[in-house]
Parts: C-alpha cells; sequence; structure tokens
C-alpha cells in the first residue's frame, strides 16, 4: 500500500478535509491525522475507504479507523499499537464525532483512539453525531472521562453547515447535527 505523502498544512487550519463517497445507509465522514508540531499531514480517512472485515478486525471501517490502519500498514504493524510511531504532538480531526456504538463491527472509534494511550493529543471534532443511527452517540463524553483532549469546531456555522450537507450525502432526506 502507498504511504500517504507527508502534506504540509496551515497551523490551526481546522476546515481540512476528505471528502468520502455517499451512500443513504451510513455518514459519510472525514479524518485526518496530523503531526502538530510539523503542521504535516500523518494520514487520510473516510468511511469504508478500505475494505471490511480485516483479520482479527470485523466490521466496516470507519474515518478514524482508516486513518490508523494505513499509519500501521506504512509502519508493518500487525495490530493497532500505532502508537509506538506516532508523533509526540499527534492530534486528530474528524468531521463528525468518534462512535462510541457500533452498528457493524466490534470496536468503536472511542475504543480506537482511548486504546492508544494518550497518543493523540487532541481530538477535533466538527459536528457531534446527528441521531439518524444511534440514539445518543457518548463518544466525545467517552474521550473526555478518559482524559482525551476534545475540541468541537461548532464556533463556525458554516463549516458546520458544510461538515452536515457532505455528512448526509446520499441520503434522501437531512437530519441536522446536535449541538453541543
Amino acid at each position: 500500500m502507498a504511504s500517504h505523502p507527508q502534506t504540509p498544512i496551515a497551523p490551526g487550519d481546522h476546515k481540512a478535509q476528505a471528502l468520502p463517497p455517499p451512500s443513504p445507509s451510513k455518514f459519510c465522514v472525514g479524518a485526518v491525522l496530523v503531526d502538530a508540531d510539523k503542521n504535516e499531514i500523518l494520514s487520510t480517512g473516510y468511511s469504508e475507504e478500505l475494505p471490511r472485515d480485516r483479520a482479527g478486525d470485523p466490521g466496516s471501517t470507519h474515518a478514524e479507523h482508516c486513518c490508523f490502519i494505513k499509519v500501521a500498514d506504512k509502519h508493518g504493524l500487525h495490530g493497532f499499537d500505532i502508537a509506538k510511531v506516532l508523533p509526540p504532538n499527534t492530534v486528530l480531526y474528524t468531521t463528525m464525532e468518534p462512535c462510541n456504538e457500533r452498528l457493524s463491527g466490534n470496536r468503536t472509534c472511542a475504543d480506537r483512539i482511548i486504546e492508544l494511550n494518550g497518543a493523540i493529543k487532541v481530538v477535533y471534532v466538527g459536528i457531534l453525531e446527528p441521531t439518524t443511527f444511534i440514539r445518543d452517540n457518548q463518544g466525545i463524553k467517552r474521550l473526555l472521562d478518559a482524559g482525551a483532549g476534545v475540541v468541537v469546531l461548532d464556533d463556525d456555522d458554516e463549516l458546520r453547515e458544510e461538515i452536515l450537507e457532505v455528512t448526509f450525502a446520499g441520503h434522501e432526506t437531512r437530519g441536522e447535527g446536535r449541538r453541543g
């Protein structure tokens, strides 16, 4: 698998995004793993970008999960013990709150982030998960309870609207994202 080029980004640029393909049965979510000290993208991912049901890891691949898989593959790691290869100030940008409940698969994105034991310093979240599929996602609460840094980027209505538009691409009707 080709590695993602390390692309420089502007410090504090919270509008970097990956655009996933639309589908009526899932949200279109994008994620970017960043070395915040160098302002370089380490990995990107989007909903179901990579094949589902990897060995020992059943279920669909969420955006954050795809970022982690790419880092593991790049470093020849067989599990998800990517903490040892992440730079000291790694942050994760995700267009939607990391999941804390799965309709397919067995590990949530919140679990995956927490299991990295602080290797991801801050999770920047575009919107809270709408109630379309999961009634009350507690991903952010779980991250905060585990001591993870979380910043919800809900102060930019234009960004929020853009994320909602992409999130609901492929859906006949668009729900609304929860507010923090």
